[in-house]
């Protein structure tokens, strides 16, 4: 359990000290100090991130940061991608 706090807490830490992307500093340490699969290692990495980007949407849709145009052309465009290689969530 504290192996889980301690990762945490670092790529808290780093992520917040050098705007270094969280889920580029959890991937690695889920899969090389929590001994975790790499497709369980990047789900779990986006299930942590994921309150942080809904909030810091939030505050940027507020303050018309947005490019709404762009952010939806290329959202469309990833889940068209996905959808023609035929990925499914196993």
């Amino acid at each position: 359990m504290w192996k889980k706090v301690l990762v945490g807490l670092i790529a808290g830490l780093i992520s917040g000290f050098f705007t270094a992307g969280g889920g580029l500093i959890l991937v690695p340490a889920f899969l090389y100090i929590l001994k975790m699969e790499p497709k369980q290692a990047r789900a779990t990495s986006i299930f942590c991130i994921l309150p942080m980007v809904i909030v810091t949407s939030i505050f940027y849709a507020k303050s018309e940061f947005i490019q709404w145009q762009a952010g939806m052309l290329c959202a469309i465009g990833g889940i068209v991608r996905w959808i023609s290689r035929g990925k499914t969530f196993k």
